[in-house]
């Protein structure tokens, strides 16, 4: 049956966005929205593609599987850690630990949790993303601890991204208050001297 001059397929076609790159764009931002709210295994590839604007096939188009558009969207890291890493170099030692979190809490509210939050919502259902999260923050406060000469490395890498995984899974994903609306600098001077201890102070 001829579809021609139906209002609704009509409106239908012109809602959707021609294929391009402006396409998968919209499908890796709307994969991150989705993910981070419903996880990996709650994430529909329709949900996805309606999210963005664009038939689902599209998914498929562009990144061959629900697997392959997570993988983009969610477990490649939406900034360079070298980058990273030297801007929180930029400072005293002292005030690395008032760099960290305030460049995280900045960056993850910009992005209202962003890939954070995703990765955090997926670990229960794709076992990569827990391997990404740990991998990252384990690279990362490595790099750190051995800028500044810290002893016991491994167990203050994990007091580390205990604080700061901790504190964004409070902010972002179980939505604690007052803490979820807190300003940043006020969690800067209530969380930043206990992430300087575990890189430089005393453990006990």
């Amino acid at each position: 049956m001829s579809t021609t001059g139906n209002p609704e397929t009509t409106a239908r076609r012109r809602g959707r966005r021609p294929a391009g790159q402006d396409t998968r764009t919209a499908l890796i931002d709307a994969a991150r929205a989705v993910f981070a709210e419903n996880g990996y295994d709650g994430a529909t590839v329709r949900a996805i593609a309606t999210r963005a604007g664009v038939d689902a096939a599209m998914v498929n188009h562009w990144f061959g599987s629900k697997e392959g558009l997570f993988a983009r969207a969610v477990l490649e890291l939406p900034f360079d850690p070298h980058e990273l890493m030297e801007t929180l170099r930029d400072g005293p030692d002292e005030e690395f630990g008032e760099r960290i979190v305030r460049t995280f809490l900045t960056r993850w509210d910009s992005a209202g949790g962003g890939v954070f939050v995703a990765l955090i919502r997926s670990v229960a259902g794709h076992e990569q993303a827990g391997h990404v999260l740990r991998d990252f923050f384990q690279n990362f406060f490595q790099h750190v601890l051995a800028s500044v000469g810290s002893d016991q490395i491994p167990l203050r890498t994990t007091l580390c991204a205990s604080q700061l995984v901790g504190m964004g899974m409070i902010r972002y994903v179980a939505k604690f208050e007052p803490l979820a609306t807190t300003e940043i600098e006020t969690l800067v001077a209530a969380v930043a001297p206990n992430v300087q201890r575990y890189i430089s102070g005393d453990l006990g």
